[in-house]
């Protein structure tokens, strides 16, 4: 195994998923045989993603008797998976039940199957409701990638720059983003994922499902993006597996030639 300081890439794998409402069984079904096809690959990725609210989609009138009760059916069949073959997993979102109330939630997996960082959305996205059926989280969360320390949003929280930047002040090389981004809003998704890498120096990676929920359509088109704000990868609109090399190294070279974070100062960032 590579140690920390002399990985330069990290093979990632997004699981561009279709997603059937309100279908928990159809869902968990359809993820894991694409989990096990992306693990069958030569090489293997060292990290899976998913999009977001995979489970259950967008079944909000119904989302508390659909959701996982504590995330446990997703850690018993994620961790299992991750252990088996020695795999990472940052397992999108789901809808996760707890006793005050439903989240919207991420669970970042080890190669042992453990989790090792837990994320529930900060803001919730009106135009869809969520805030009448979903409890916002409350904190930031970052997590640990075989060493490479990374942040964790989801969707919606994607237009706030905030996060990114605070992420990226505390270390962050990586930025994951599950989400269910719809038509007609494919110029936002592309443009703020290009901003938030760009403006950060960091490793961007963003799965997006596809498929329709009622009126909705998801146009996929998942990304990863260098620190530079090159587009390593970018899906269509179609299911599919989409796997890149992540450079990891390059974040550090990118901050050092142009000195974003030492120019800063934010003792002026106010208004008297």
């Amino acid at each position: 195994m590579t140690s920390n300081t002399e990985l330069r890439s990290l093979r990632v794998s997004l699981l561009q998923m279709e997603i059937a409402v309100g279908d928990t069984e159809a869902n968990f079904a359809r993820l894991h045989r694409m989990m096990t096809e992306a693990a069958s690959a030569d090489p293997k990725p060292d990290v899976l993603v998913f999009p977001e609210m995979w489970n259950t989609g967008y079944a909000l009138d119904r989302i508390g008797e659909l959701a996982d009760s504590n995330g446990e059916r997703t850690k018993e069949v994620i961790g299992s998976f991750c252990r088996e073959h020695s795999i990472h997993a940052v397992a999108g979102s789901i809808a996760e039940k707890r006793e005050d109330g439903v989240y919207n939630t991420t669970y970042v997996f080890d190669r042992e199957g453990r989790v090792t960082a837990q994320y529930s959305k900060v803001h919730l996205f009106r135009l869809m409701d969520e805030e009448k059926h979903l409890l916002a989280g409350d904190r930031l969360v970052r997590a640990d990638i075989d060493g490479i320390p990374a942040g964790l949003q989801i969707c919606y929280d994607i237009r706030f720059p905030e996060l990114s930047r605070t992420y990226a002040l505390g270390g962050a090389k990586l930025l994951f983003v599950p989400a269910e981004w719809p038509h007609p809003r494919l110029a936002h998704w592309r443009t703020l994922l290009l901003a938030r890498a760009i403006e950060n120096q960091t490793v961007v990676i963003a799965c997006n499902r596809v498929g329709t929920s009622g009126t909705t359509s998801f146009f996929g088109h998942s990304m990863i993006i260098g620190p530079w704000g090159d587009i390593l990868l970018e899906g269509g609109e179609e299911e599919a597996i989409l796997t890149a090399d992540v450079p990891v190294a390059e974040v550090e070279a990118v901050r050092r030639k142009i000195p974003v974070f030492e120019d800063r100062k934010p003792g002026l960032y106010r208004l008297d």
